[in-house]
């Protein structure tokens, strides 16, 4: 099974747990509380790292970090760019 598959999986159960906490009477008040909860945890605890993972794969960290070198190239990149004004 491929991993966008899974992390599309894992984000649908969450909303729909989410959702279902949502819509349960007020009697099941602690269910409810669980339902979102753990709604919430694999959204952000489990899908996200995983989608993260996933589109980082083969990218070098160095091309998006705040560096000497990076900061000369985009000040050269905007001398460089016509003013549309």
């Amino acid at each position: 099974m491929k991993l966008k598959y899974l992390i599309v999986f894992i984000v649908l159960a969450s909303f729909g747990s989410i959702i279902y906490g949502f819509n349960l009477e007020d009697a099941a008040g602690s269910l409810r509380h669980r339902y979102i909860g753990f709604g919430t945890i694999g959204l952000f605890l489990v899908a996200m790292p995983l989608f993260l993972i996933k589109e980082s794969r083969g990218k070098k960290m160095k091309d998006y970090m705040l560096t000497k070198e990076n900061i000369e190239k985009m000040q050269k990149k905007d001398r460089d760019q016509p003013k549309n004004q």
